[in-house]
């Protein structure tokens, strides 16, 4: 059963989770018993994070967010907590909630508490209380915020103005949150400066396209244990993820069909080898369905009506809202749980449609999420975006603004390094002839 504290949103204290002999901590977890297990496995996590280790390290000895207030609703994964132990490092006092209700690693989420690092965050948490959760980092008065998905943002605008005042900037972590964001600045609402930590080539180009390519076949695996050689998988959405999606069920073997609403992201599928067509026309040929557009509504009530018996359908795009999963319910005519994460819907007419950890995140619900290696980068990212806006808030605008392309080009050298990988430098005849426009043949 998990440890509940029950507070307003509106008023949003922190709430202690008593232990019998020791100190109270901060925090809404599952169960402090699984602390240890989650220590365990943040370190294993640790040994494929070279680069945050380094930032760690560093930050330790110069203190950057030195006495600042940190919320960061994140999935709370190893690879988070390794994130929230380097800002701890850095001097800032970090609370964190989960950014999805069936992203959060319950072990972790323990072992974060017993750190000392406020954490709100149940696997399976109902909608009620990740808004409770939300509520419970904001009740901190942050000065900086850290977002996936931009929920945080959202509420602080929304319900929570009179905190806007004391928040000095912020960071988004991934492409939903960015497009939410840039929709705020445009409209002149969003009150405080945030990078965008999704749009730095270290992170999209590596954690978007590798670690979501790569943990979403991992989770659709592990929740079926379908074989995906011979099937044909339908990916809705050819951007970083959707390619990184359609990459590895290619490898693995599957036929690969990809539906989109941009040509030129169309074109691009088309010249890597993939079948593009319009969701209807591929409806009926799915074997499986992997939505990863931002987007809502992408497969709906006529779709789902002409697929084919067993067809299994999830999401790995940031919220559920992709699947019309209401309307799915509303055609069948009963519905059951076949194994975790995975319920089965047969529809009037006798066919089944299998939905995936209730269409959220099936790499995070079913899985373990992306693999340390690649949050790495994404996480240095997070880090050093954090210092780089504690030291640079004063100047910039109420807009969002891309990661520093020094920091960019830091990490990427950095974990070349940590790979032994050695490049070339320019010589000084070919810095003079970039910087020519006289030169000819």
């Amino acid at each position: 059963m998990a440890t509940q504290v029950s507070f307003s949103m509106q008023k949003s204290p922190q709430k202690s989770i008593k232990r019998k002999g020791k100190a109270a901590l901060a925090g809404d977890v599952k169960d402090l018993a699984l602390a240890e297990k989650g220590r365990s496995r943040i370190e294993w996590a640790a040994r494929s994070m070279p680069v945050l280790e380094q930032i760690k390290a560093r930050f330790g000895k110069q203190r950057p967010l030195e006495g600042l207030r940190l919320a960061a609703c994140l999935h709370v994964t190893t690879e988070t907590a390794n994130l929230a132990l380097t800002l701890q490092a850095g001097g800032a006092e970090v609370a964190l909630c989960a950014s999805n209700p069936l992203s959060t690693q319950d072990d972790v989420a323990a072992a974060l508490v017993e750190a000392g690092i406020p954490t709100y965050a149940i696997k399976g948490e109902d909608q009620t209380t990740y808004y409770r959760h939300i509520g419970a980092i904001l009740g901190t008065r942050p000065h900086l915020t850290m977002d996936d998905g931009a929920d945080v943002v959202s509420v602080l605008h929304k319900e929570r103005r009179e905190l806007l005042a004391g928040v000095l900037g912020g960071t988004e972590e991934t492409t939903t949150g960015v497009v939410r964001l840039r929709a705020m600045a445009e409209q002149g609402v969003l009150a405080y400066p945030i990078i965008a930590v999704n749009d730095a080539l270290t992170k999209h180009l590596f954690d978007n396209r590798y670690g979501t390519g790569q943990s979403t076949i991992d989770g659709i695996v592990r929740a079926t244990n379908r074989l995906l050689a011979g099937s044909t998988f339908v990916v809705a959405g050819y951007g970083w993820c959707g390619r990184g999606i359609a990459m590895r069920a290619k490898g693995m073997g599957a036929n690969v069909v990809v539906t989109e609403i941009d040509p030129l992201r169309a074109l691009e599928a088309l010249l890597d080898g993939f079948r593009v067509m319009p969701m209807s026309e591929a409806a009926p040929l799915g074997d499986f369905f992997c939505t990863v557009t931002g987007n809502t509504d992408v497969i709906r009530e006529e779709h789902f009506k002409r697929m084919k018996d067993g067809a299994i359908v999830c999401n790995s795009g940031h919220f559920n809202v992709e699947l019309d999963l209401r309307a799915l319910g509303a055609v069948a005519k009963s519905r059951r749980e076949v194994r975790d994460f995975v319920e089965e819907f047969t529809l009037k007419n006798g066919r089944r449609i299998v939905v995936l950890a209730e269409g959220r995140l099936v790499n995070l619900s079913a899985a373990e999420g992306h693999p340390s290696s690649v949050m790495d980068m994404s996480f240095a990212n997070q880090a050093l975006s954090a210092e780089h806006m504690a030291k640079n808030h004063r100047s910039l605008e109420k807009k969002v603004y891309a990661v520093p392309q020094a920091i960019d080009r830091e990490i990427a050298r950095l974990k070349l390094e940590s790979q032994g990988a050695r490049i070339d430098k320019l010589t000084p005849n070919q810095k003079r002839y970039l910087a020519s426009w006289q030169e000819g043949t």
